[in-house]
């Protein structure tokens, strides 16, 4: 995140999921040399005009089809959004080694959000504008994805989006290939409440993801008789965790539940402070929605060794189609390399879009890919995964154990996908609210009779 970055403007932007930060960004390694950055105004992109059939026919009419992969590539975001960037290559070079799109190869256009949210939107515009692609991949914080929204949504462009969020959103110009609340945070809930117990202290960020969350967690408790015994926020990036580990003490004299919406190196603190002060997992097993193999690395196993992380996709997920993806990537990008939920869900994306167009008949038109995109399905890695009418995929839950090699053993995983539900239920504002982008007169948001 931009140093310039302050506390409103992430409360205004959110973020759905930040990895460690980089004070241990060295653990990953870039393969992409990013485009030069300049910061831009959120107010320049929203203002752009709607393209003409023009702007998108140039980048399907040559030996190749454009698109845009639009991740940071530096800041404080680079260590999760590096990774992303490779699975959607990795997905892009087997497309094309098989022949490509409709006959044509897919030429990906890689730029650098910087991990600045009006440098995305800025991006973005570019991406569509100048370049002329098809679609973008893209984004990972809720922060960048609120800001390129206008972009898209102005445009009538295509964004896919692959990092679970705090949902609330049903765009018709992005596809979500992450987790919806009810497919990541509800879930874990109901099985800490059956196997943990029913005392909560929730932990978090200081902004929309994880106050949004805990919005959600709060209400499911209420309704399903668990109950919060404290609350507590860091700004992001503060690793003044010393306060909020006596809280929980204090809170918890005999052990609790411990459910983490903590990003970035925040969590490297807490983690290490938790068991020095010593709330070991055995009595105070935490549970977390930002925690996923390449940040247990960075952060240390022996720090994280049975705590417990909710996902989609683990990278020990048994299946043929994981383990086709996992030798690939280790084989292009190294074999120390791990894949985590994030790049799982960005590989999706891509092969979703590519599915579509080739439905469709053509990539450069935008109305027809997004149609026939509802109803694709793909044999992922975590499983056969379905694209919903809400832009959303219908997807597996598990919950993982982190293990001494870093690892995640699965604990809990449904035997079918879940389908997602944008609109939360939990929530009174928005419950009784779907979206439904098959049916016209439905739309985004729509109240069932």
């Amino acid at each position: 995140m931009s140093s310039q970055m302050n506390r409103r403007k992430f409360i205004v932007y959110g973020s759905a999921a930040l990895g460690v930060s980089s004070l241990i960004k060295a653990c990953a390694p870039a393969t992409t040399t990013p485009t030069a950055t300049t910061a831009a105004t959120t107010a320049a992109a929203t203002t752009a005009a709607s393209p003409t059939a023009a702007a998108t026919t140039a980048a399907a009419t040559g030996g190749t089809i454009k698109v845009g992969v639009l991740h940071s590539l530096s800041g404080t975001m680079a260590i999760s959004e590096k990774s992303l960037v490779d699975a959607t290559l990795l997905a892009i070079e087997e497309i094309n080694a098989a022949g490509g799109v409709l006959g044509k190869k897919i030429e990906p256009i890689v730029e650098d959000g910087n991990s600045d949210w009006p440098t995305f939107a800025e991006k973005a515009k570019k991406l569509i504008e100048q370049d002329k692609v098809v679609v973008v991949f893209g984004c990972w914080t809720s922060a960048s994805r609120k800001a390129v929204l206008p972009v898209f949504e102005s445009k009538d462009h295509l964004l896919f989006y692959p990092v679970q969020y705090e949902g609330q959103e049903c765009s018709k110009n992005i596809f979500y290939t992450g987790a919806a609340p009810n497919q990541q945070i509800e879930p874990s809930v109901d099985w800490l409440l059956k196997n943990k117990g029913k005392e909560f202290f929730l932990v978090g960020s200081d902004y929309v993801f994880p106050r949004t969350a805990n919005t959600i967690i709060k209400a499911q408790l209420e309704a399903s008789g668990g109950k919060v015994v404290g609350e507590d926020y860091l700004p992001l990036g503060n690793s003044e965790v010393t306060p909020i580990i006596s809280k929980i003490k204090q809170a918890l004299p005999n052990g609790g539940v411990i459910y983490n919406s903590l990003n970035g190196d925040s969590n490297v603190a807490f983690f290490k402070q938790m068991q020095g002060a010593g709330l070991t997992a055995d009595k105070y097993p935490s549970m977390s929605v930002s925690i996923a193999e390449e940040e247990v690395k960075a952060i240390g196993p022996e720090f994280l060794k049975g705590h417990y992380a909710a996902w989609n996709y683990f990278m020990t997920v048994d299946n043929p189609a994981n383990k086709k993806f996992v030798e690939a990537f280790k084989k292009k990008y190294g074999a120390d390399r791990v894949t985590n939920d994030p790049m799982e869900a960005g590989y999706i994306a891509v092969n979703i879009w590519a599915q579509a167009v080739k439905k469709a008949g053509k990539a450069d038109d935008l109305e027809a890919v997004r149609m026939a995109a509802l109803g694709q399905e793909f044999d992922a890695p975590e499983g056969k995964v379905k694209m919903e009418n809400s832009h959303h995929l219908s997807k597996y839950v598990r919950i993982g154990e982190v293990t001494a090699d870093g690892q995640f053993k699965i604990v809990f995983e449904t035997p079918s996908t879940v389908e997602p539900l944008p609109w939360n239920q939990f929530v009174a504002e928005t419950k009784g609210y779907y979206c439904d982008y098959s049916d016209k007169s439905k739309g985004g948001k729509f109240k069932k009779a």
